[in-house]
């Protein structure tokens, strides 16, 4: 029979219950019987499977939004040109009307931008041109290469240009009530009308 080694002298009290030795050995300290294993936590120090990382939250400021808009302005008044007042006597309003021509094709104009209505006697050059026919006349006009010269009695077959110039050298104040706010129409960006103050403003009705 195999011999037993002499185990430590240890008060059962204190000791707790002694183990049945197994194949005639005995543990030198009792161990407590284990229970069933549990699922092995992850080591210290070492993160479980990591979790995909959620894609970035777009903020409301990374999301294009238009800006605060300004004062709401029609269409109508961002379009509506410019009006200068020259003043000029009858007898002056068409000298006046060709030293503005001088000064817009000087300040870089192109000559096909100018467009110059006469309310009294015409042009000189509306004039000559006009002696060739009508159909002559127009058709400078449409090629739209040089200051075109007519009258207020037929202005409303002229285009729109960026510069309309209109000489109050005559003719009664229905005239000149007819032919302004009809080159205002034709002006596209800036309108200029050479004449009486005091009768261009009494025509309009207000200060220009």
């Amino acid at each position: 029979m195999p011999l037993i080694p002499e185990e430590p002298q240890i008060h059962e009290s204190a000791q707790g219950p002694r183990a049945t030795p197994a194949s005639g050995r005995t543990a030198p300290t009792p161990r407590p019987v284990p229970g069933p294993r549990p699922v092995a936590p992850p080591r210290p120090g070492r993160p479980g499977p990591l979790r995909p990382t959620p894609p970035v939250q777009r903020t409301p400021r990374e999301v294009a939004k238009p800006g605060p808009s300004g004062p709401a302005v029609s269409a109508a008044a961002a379009a509506a040109p410019q009006i200068q007042l020259i003043p000029a006597t009858v007898e002056s309003a068409l000298d006046a009307a060709e030293e503005t021509v001088d000064l817009l094709l000087e300040s870089g104009r192109a000559p096909g931008e100018v467009l110059v209505i006469t309310t009294g006697a015409q042009h000189p050059w509306a004039d000559h041109e006009l002696s060739f026919g009508e159909a002559a006349y127009w058709a400078q006009h449409d090629a739209g290469d040089d200051v075109f010269y007519t009258d207020a009695a037929v202005a409303s077959r002229a285009a729109i240009r960026p510069v309309v110039v209109v000489a109050v050298n005559g003719g009664d104040d229905t005239v000149a009530a007819t032919a302004l706010p009809l080159a205002l129409s034709r002006a596209g960006a800036l309108l200029i009308v050479c004449g009486d103050p005091q009768r261009i403003n009494s025509v309009l009705g207000a200060g220009v």
